[in-house]
C-alpha cells in the first residue's frame, strides 16, 4: 500500500488517479501517526517552500517523515515535494527543509542563461538520466512535464540521478538510499510519467 501525504499543498487527486491507472491502490493520508503503515510514501506538493514546511510542521509531519526515511522504506518527492527533501531553500527568504538529501534549493540564475528564457520553467523538457530503477523502460528521450521557478542543488554529486537543461544544467531527479525525488510532474507526463510511477511501485 502506498500513502500520499496530505498536508494541504497541492492537487493530490491527479497523483492518486495516475496510480489508479496503473491499478495501484493508494491512500491520501493526513495523519502522521499512520505513515509507518505504508510500504511506500509519496510527498507531492505545489506552491511555496516556506508555506509547505509550515504546513508539515503544524501537522507534526516533518518529524514523522524523517522517522519514516530512517525505516528504509521508499519515499518519493514530486515537484515541491522533491525540493522539501533538501536541507534548505532560498525561496522568499531562508527556510529549513526536511534534510533528507544534502543540498539546497535556489532560484534559476537567469544571469547564467546564454539566451533569454522565461521563468518559471514550464512545459515539456528532456531529462538526462543515470541508470536507476526509477527510469526503467522510459522512452529514449525522456521528455517530462515541468512547472517550477526554483531548482535543487545537491552537495553530493552522486545523489543526482537526473539532469535537465534550461538555461543551464540543473538537478531534476535525486536518489539518496531510499529517498527519491523528481522535479517534473509524472502525473502530467503521460507515458513516461506513468512508467516512473510504475517503477516506483515495483521498487
Amino acid at each position: 500500500m502506498i500513502g500520499i501525504v496530505d498536508y494541504n499543498m497541492g492537487n493530490l487527486a491527479s497523483v492518486r488517479n495516475a496510480f489508479g491507472l496503473l491499478g495501484e491502490e493508494t491512500v491520501v493520508e493526513s495523519d502522521p501517526a499512520n505513515f509507518s503503515k505504508y510500504e511506500k510514501l509519496i510527498l507531492p506538493g505545489v506552491g511555496a517552500f516556506g508555506d509547505a514546511m509550515e504546513h508539515l510542521d503544524e501537522r507534526d509531519m516533518s518529524e514523522a517523515l524523517r522517522k519514516y526515511a530512517k525505516s528504509g522504506n521508499y519515499m518519493l518527492g514530486i515537484c515541491l515535494g522533491m525540493q522539501l527533501l533538501f536541507e534548505s531553500s532560498q525561496e522568499f527568504g531562508e527556510h529549513k527543509g526536511l534534510g533528507l538529501v544534502k543540498g539546497h534549493v535556489q532560484a534559476f540564475d537567469t544571469k547564467k542563461f546564454d539566451h533569454p528564457l522565461k521563468v518559471p520553467h514550464m512545459g515539456w523538457n528532456r531529462m538526462f538520466t543515470k541508470e536507476h530503477a526509477l527510469f526503467n523502460g522510459l522512452d529514449d528521450e525522456h521528455y517530462l512535464y515541468f512547472v517550477h521557478s526554483f531548482h535543487a542543488v545537491c552537495d553530493e554529486p552522486s545523489d543526482t540521478i537526473g539532469r535537465t537543461e534550461y538555461g543551464y544544467s540543473f538537478t531534476s531527479a535525486v536518489a539518496h538510499d531510499n529517498i527519491l525525488g523528481i522535479q517534473p510532474h509524472p502525473e502530467k507526463s503521460h507515458k513516461n510519467g506513468l512508467q516512473i510511477l510504475k517503477n516506483f511501485i515495483e521498487l
